[in-house]
């Protein structure tokens, strides 16, 4: 399915058109309205959704996500209920799918038994976040077998001679993070600077800002330096004050207009 994602993207790019990401953690606000949000999300404008695997310790994200992972646990969710939630979404979209999480789960699933099951279930890629370049290799085979998309990260301090190297390893597109804190942290146009660097180094894949897009003024900042944003914090929050479909789709569509105005 990895052939989905990078078309997507590589039809944006052709169009000039800045990708618009959006992560979800499965399982919240409840186990029902998962598969609801995400097909929201489509129908906002999302070009691919990051669907989060809850862990108990999941050592990159702020509160927020720490909050709905707690959440999503404690609704009941497993590795092999998010594939079923994907299946089910598959019956309804084409949306690229990416499943983000850390390796604890995956290890006890099974690691080639998971790759095999989420490119089966249709899922378009993976990002394990707590897997660095040096140890990348360990999964790298056994998601290439699966026919997914690995995709890795880049922080404002990484070298660029690091980014190419990460780069050339990564696929579908590559994740920069755009602070040296979790998930939810504020930023500022001061970090432009940074992430100019990066994408000068980038020479593979089309690459997508996360952490800290907050707003779709924010969004529109940082596609100035990137080929796409990616909308994580603050789409949880807005699932605190109003979680219909409705209202999702139409707060996405806000983040949408401001990346193609």
């Amino acid at each position: 399915m990895k052939e989905n994602l990078e078309k997507r993207l590589a039809d944006n790019l052709r169009q000039r058109i800045p990708s618009l990401a959006m992560f979800l953690t499965a399982g919240y606000p409840s186990l029902d309205a998962t598969r609801d949000l995400i097909l929201a999300l489509e129908d906002g404008g999302a070009d691919l959704v990051e669907i989060g695997m809850p862990f108990s310790d999941p050592l990159a994200d702020g509160p927020v996500i720490q909050g709905a992972s707690t959440a999503a646990l404690r609704n009941g969710v497993t590795l092999p209920w998010i594939l079923d939630c994907v299946r089910q979404v598959r019956d309804r979209s084409s949306l690229p799918l990416v499943l983000m999480g850390y390796l604890n789960p995956i290890l006890r699933y099974g690691e080639e038994r998971f790759f095999r099951d989420a490119a089966e279930a249709g899922v378009d890629g993976v990002i394990l976040p707590e897997l660095p370049l040096e140890e990348w290799s360990h999964a790298a085979h056994r998601i290439a077998a699966a026919e997914l998309s690995g995709i890795l990260l880049v922080a404002p301090t990484t070298p660029p001679d690091r980014v190419r190297t990460i780069d050339e390893s990564s696929s579908g597109f590559l994740y920069c993070v755009s602070t040296t804190g979790v998930t939810g942290s504020t930023v500022s146009r001061e970090t432009f600077g940074d992430i100019r660097r990066i994408k000068s180094a980038v020479r593979k894949n089309p690459m997508l800002v996360g952490f800290g897009i907050s707003s779709p003024e924010k969004a529109s900042e940082f596609a100035e330096v990137a080929d796409g944003v990616i909308v994580g914090t603050a789409l949880l929050r807005r699932l605190d004050e109003d979680c219909s479909p409705q209202g999702v789709a139409s707060w996405v569509n806000s983040f949408r207009r401001a990346l193609s105005s």
